[in-house]
């Protein structure tokens, strides 16, 4: 039985992992922890593996705590900052750590898809990221619009904030050839839509993935939870959990 300490468990996604835990044997929520509540030892010493879905606020906390008690830590929050993410890469260097922007397997593949696809193509077609979330996200753009640009900057040889542009107003003028346009829309209830354009003179390619249900990212995020017990130390990603950094 792997026994989880869930951070965030009253938020959407905490909900969710609750929920996915009703129906596999061999996982059981040890502990639920929301952003109010005290984090000390005790809160993790009965629990195997934690699960971070709260908020960037609390990455400093919740990384100590769990490097602190030796515990496996999967980080699902999006939208820290450098210094935030300062405390993730300090905390997998003594614990192994997965942090990923989305913990679907359709998102992963298509995060590995879209690498093959701006090898293929090269350098002649133009790059655009489209994202739309619910109208409550608060972060924009989305964690997994962010790692699709961070894909398409190292296959091209670019920098993130310098030829990223997010959205496009007034008179801006031809577009450069080495920009990514990144378009993030906030409307209803949308889950998760995510499409990556590739588009030259005479043909466009269009990379997409629609999540319907928060129950993909819970069924994804406790997968991690069990591949990351018995690791060694370090930051991993989805594409490690699932095997695809190996086929790269």
């Amino acid at each position: 039985m792997i026994r989880v300490a869930l951070i965030g468990a009253a938020g959407r996604m905490g909900q969710a992992i609750s929920r996915a835990v009703e129906n596999p044997a061999d996982v059981q929520i040890a502990a639920q922890i929301e952003v109010g509540d005290a984090l000390d030892d005790d809160s993790l010493q009965d629990c195997d593996v934690v699960i971070d879905f709260s908020h960037a606020e609390a990455t400093e906390r919740n990384c100590a705590a769990a490097a602190r008690t030796g515990k496996p830590l999967v980080i699902g929050t999006t939208g820290q900052s450098r210094e935030q993410s300062k405390f993730i890469g300090d905390a997998a260097g003594k614990i192994p750590v997965v942090l990923a922007s989305n913990f679907s397997v359709g998102v992963n593949a298509l995060f590995w898809l879209t690498r093959k696809a701006s090898e293929l193509l090269g350098e002649n077609f133009d790059l655009e990221i489209v994202e739309t979330h619910h109208r409550l996200k608060k972060d924009a753009p989305s964690g997994t619009a962010k790692r699709l640009a961070q894909i398409l900057c190292e296959e091209r040889g670019l920098n993130f904030e310098a030829d990223v542009a997010h959205g496009r107003e007034g008179l801006v003028g031809e577009r450069p050839a080495t920009q990514i346009g990144m378009h993030a829309i906030r409307a209803g209830d949308v889950v998760g839509d995510h499409t990556v354009i590739f588009a030259a003179p005479g043909e466009r390619l269009e990379l997409s993935h629609k999540a319907s249900s928060r129950e993909t990212f819970a069924v994804g995020a406790l997968r991690a939870a069990r591949w990351i017990i018995g690791q060694p130390a370090g930051l991993y990603d989805m594409e490690d959990v699932l095997g695809l950094s190996e086929h790269t």
